[in-house]
């Protein structure tokens, strides 16, 4: 219950719902225990017939020990005033009696699920929205350690398993407690001797039915673990179809998704079958202690005389009417493990620290002035620095451009100034502001990003460009696609700019779907572009016209660009060749080709005028 607790908070918005469904549920549980008493009536009017006894004037109430006498009294007494000594009509007006009280019943209980509804629901859209919120605001290094597959889990079947948990504690809390404790009263009050029997059966059955369902959370815990599993070959699957394709490796895969889904399934066997034996267990047991009273009741009936043949009938139904709400609390309780296990794998998320947070005194910076620094910056993602004492300065206007070996630590500088990670040595500076004393969003705001994998999202070019600018008219899109000379194969599409482009930017082709990224980014119109190898997608002819946009565009703006092909950063105004972390070589093209280094080696590599 523990992890559970946490999720009642997520129910607060919706209290009313959970105080109406309350109310309702206690007047289902009120109608269930008077819809059997009102069976005496008619039982004696059936059973008896002329023979029955006929109260003439209103009985008067003699105390909580004769109030089962006073109650059949009244009842006959009304019936009496009404029907006139005609037994068919006293036969109907309280057939008449019991079909209210449990039309009363079933309407209250409709109301209760009906405002219970609105409980569930808000809560499950709640805790998703958090848990989504949480999800993209979590920094990148969160997610190179978890399975994409186990965290949309989470946020899927896992808080749907919360739901439908969230509606059996409140049964469990309020309606099936109600009920017994309003039948146990109504009970006690026909026969105080027969009901030591049912408060004897309640704590054995509750004491065999926790035994049953100790090890229920654990294996719960392995169903939802298994099913994130496979969620997550299936998302490495789909994202990986053309290499699984190209390597014949189909076999593989389905060997690992066979594998994960026999494991699910032996572990969901395991825990259904043990949730199963909950309610035929309560039942047998409940059988068992119904047998008890029959012989017991029955004595008293035939052989002490001490208890009427209707009043025996009508406890009976209520001994039995204990069983259905004791069944609920057991299955309930079940329902309540399993869920607990399910909270306690969606507060994991809820309650992960954000590594990257905005300080207290974090300042907006609304514009880019002078100069951006690195100082001493040194950082590793695991045990190993990728970037060693790395420091530069990029004036306004200028353009930087990082170039050397894969694993020298490019990529690093970019998921660096833009704080996907946050250095541990060293600092980072925009005009002279350390940018962790900058709020993210600004920061961001100030820069435009092209990476070398073009993400864009299953939607039309135009919604994806303007994810860079929201309110930007289709004038200026066509200007930004233009810009990456991107406009003539988009006006070529039978929808234009309203062109869905599929999953990733499938219908495209690389160069279109990079150039549709060059688009965003120049839409965006930041102070400071990033351009991560933003060209190696491009073919050669969409290179240098992409190459000569993007010179263009970066004439009024501080750009770091990060090369693979040397031929895009020959106007750069400092060239940093960084080999292993740190900094070998630095100047403009013509000086490092002249000083024959590390960076002529890496232009001889490249076959380029």
């Amino acid at each position: 219950m523990t992890y559970f607790k946490k999720i009642l908070r997520f129910a607060k918005p919706y209290k009313k719902y959970a105080i109406l469904n309350i109310i309702a549920n206690a007047f289902y549980a009120l109608f269930s225990a008077l819809s059997f008493i009102a069976l005496i009536p008619m039982l004696d009017v059936l059973f008896k017939g002329k023979d029955a006894e006929i109260v003439t004037e209103p009985p008067v109430y003699k105390g909580i020990g004769k109030a089962k006498d006073y109650f059949k009294d009244y009842l006959s007494f009304q019936v009496n005033e009404y029907a006139q000594d005609d037994a068919s009509l006293a036969l109907i007006l309280v057939i008449s009696l019991v079909i209210i009280l449990f039309f009363l019943k079933n309407i209250s209980n409709y109301i209760a699920m009906y405002f219970i509804t609105f409980l569930r629901n808000g809560v499950l859209k709640d805790l998703r929205n958090a848990l989504y919120k949480k999800t993209i605001e979590l920094p990148l290094s969160h997610y190179s350690e978890k399975r994409k597959g186990d965290t949309i889990a989470r946020i899927t079947s896992d808080v749907l398993e919360i739901q439908h948990s969230f509606l059996s504690i409140l049964e469990l809390i309020v309606r099936e407690p109600l009920t017994i404790l309003f039948t146990i009263g109504a009970m006690l009050v026909l026969s105080w001797e027969l009901t030591i029997f049912v408060f004897i059966f309640i704590p054995i059955s509750g004491f065999i039915i926790s035994l049953i369902g100790k090890s229920l959370k654990k294996k719960s815990d392995k169903v939802q673990e298994e099913q994130g599993q496979f969620l997550s070959i299936l998302e490495e699957t789909l994202g990986g179809l053309k290499i699984i394709k190209g390597f014949n490796a189909e076999s593989i895969f389905y060997k690992k998704f066979k594998a994960s889904t026999q494991n699910f399934y032996d572990f969901s066997n395991k825990l259904l079958n043990r949730q199963n034996l909950a309610s035929p267990a309560s039942e047998f047991l409940g059988i068992s202690v119904i047998a008890v009273l029959l012989w017991y009741g029955g004595r008293m009936v035939l052989i002490d005389g001490t208890l009427d043949g209707s009043t025996f009938i009508v406890y009976m139904g209520l001994a039995y009417n204990v069983l259905t709400p004791a069944k609920g609390i057991s299955k309930a309780l079940y329902n309540v493990k399993k869920g607990n296990a399910a909270a306690e794998r969606v507060l994991e998320i809820l309650e992960t620290d954000n590594t990257i947070q905005d300080k207290e005194d974090a300042v907006t910076k609304d514009a880019f002035t002078s100069e951006l620094t690195f100082e001493q910056v040194s950082f590793r993602y695991e045990k190993e620095y990728v970037l060693k004492n790395f420091s530069a300065t990029v004036k306004k206007g200028k353009t930087i451009a990082l170039v050397g070996q894969s694993g020298s630590g490019k990529s690093t500088i970019a998921n660096l100034v833009t704080r996907f990670y946050d250095i541990e040595e060293g600092e980072i500076k925009i005009d002279g502001v350390n940018i962790k004393q900058i709020t993210q969003n600004s920061l961001r705001d100030l820069m435009g990003l092209v990476t070398q994998d073009s993400i864009l999202f299953n939607d039309t070019i135009k919604e994806n460009l303007k994810i860079a600018k929201p309110d930007a008219s289709d004038e200026e899109l066509v200007e930004a696609l233009k810009i990456a000379n991107a406009h003539d194969f988009v006006n070529a599409f039978p929808k234009g700019i309203d062109s869905n482009i599929g999953d990733s930017g499938g219908k495209l082709s690389g160069g279109q779907k990079q150039r549709i990224s060059i688009a965003r980014a120049v839409l965006k119109n930041p102070p400071i572009m990033i351009l991560d190898e933003a060209t190696s997608a491009l073919d050669t002819e969409s290179e240098q016209l992409v190459q000569k946009a993007l010179e263009n565009m970066m004439q009024n703006r501080t750009s770091i660009v990060i090369a693979h092909r040397l031929s895009t950063i020959r106007n750069a105004d400092t060239i940093l060749v960084l080999h292993q972390g740190e900094i070998v070589e630095q100047g403009k093209h013509d000086e490092l080709m002249t000083s024959k280094g590390i960076y002529k080696k890496l232009v001889d590599m490249q076959s380029f005028e």
